[in-house]
């Protein structure tokens, strides 16, 4: 989907629906918070074996987001570096303040990543609306843009990281931490468990499911004059066969490959976390695995049911 304007997106989207400073090492925590929504858990699935899925990242939780209930979890309780990742907690704390989308914010030289010195499309100089910004952050994972959005923020870069650590505690995150906007910072953890309460935060947002559902944009920088194709970093996005309607991957050295994801498997929503996975293309295979482990369980439990059978 080539979009040329954020309006644009988010109208398409809108049409669519109508139709802790905590060491950087990574540590298992003794007792397992709670899970993402107080639910008394339903009978398993049939045939829903999780000896049967071999997922390669080291951490991962499958969760069912309608009968809200664990199906799978690989050391789901482990705090670990989430990376940019980090950016659906940025988006949303900028969206809760409720500046205009259609401000211009010019990318400056202190958004320029000097910790890891990671490659950006975003050249320093371009002004661009704070929407577009947003749309570069969650759906391409550019680090200025997220960088800009805090500097932006009421307060600067220290409020809203300060906002992001609010926010984490109020929905219930007890062990995700925020140092920065961006993911960069190793000091960015969480736990496959929390982050799938923050996936299920996130989807409350229409314009963080447009936006990370994006396979590619088209942005037009304000000044100077010119335009720039960005395509998002999940590749299955760009896949017709996947019912994706949330996403965002992460990556630095101290997290490994990341990625969260909801998607309609067999027309039920379903959230899944994988973390520290060794390979870019690892993860999306986990994914691709879990599609093809559940898909199966689920007719089968919409035939029971259509047959007049308890529900699973």
């Amino acid at each position: 989907m080539r979009l040329r304007s954020f309006s644009t997106a988010i109208l398409a989207f809108a049409a669519m629906a109508v139709a802790f400073n905590p060491p950087l090492h990574r540590m298992e925590i003794k007792q397992s918070p709670p899970a993402p929504a107080s639910a008394p858990a339903p009978s398993p699935v049939p045939s829903l074996n999780p000896a049967r899925l071999a997922i390669r990242s080291s951490y991962a939780l499958v969760w069912d987001a309608a009968q809200k209930r664990e199906l799978y979890s690989k050391g789901a309780d482990t705090v670990t570096p989430i990376a940019s990742i980090t950016k659906l907690m940025t988006a949303m704390v900028v969206l809760d303040a409720e500046q205009p989308l259609g401000e211009p914010i010019k990318i400056e030289q202190e958004d320029v990543d000097t910790l890891r010195n990671s490659l950006s499309r975003l050249p320093v100089g371009w002004v661009l609306t704070r929407g577009d910004l947003l749309q570069l952050a969650l759906m391409s994972s550019e680090n200025r843009a997220a960088h800009a959005l805090a500097r932006m923020y009421p307060g600067g870069k220290e409020a809203c990281v300060a906002a992001m650590n609010r926010k984490a505690a109020a929905i219930g995150l007890a062990h995700t931490r925020f140092a920065d906007s961006s993911g960069l910072n190793a000091q960015n953890v969480s736990t496959a468990r929390d982050l799938a309460r923050m996936v299920e935060e996130a989807g409350r947002y229409s314009i963080i499911r447009a936006i990370t559902t994006t396979a590619q944009y088209e942005v037009r920088a304000i000044s100077p004059p010119r335009s720039r194709l960005f395509g998002n970093s999940n590749g299955l996005v760009r896949n017709p066969e996947w019912p994706i309607t949330l996403s965002k991957t992460g990556y630095i050295s101290d997290s490994g490959f990341c990625l969260v994801m909801e998607a309609q498997l067999a027309s039920r929503p379903v959230i899944m976390v994988f973390l520290d996975a060794a390979g870019k293309e690892s993860r999306f295979g986990d994914a691709n695995r879990v599609r093809a482990w559940l898909e199966p369980a689920f007719s089968l439990a919409q035939n029971h049911k259509a047959q007049g059978h308890p529900p699973a």
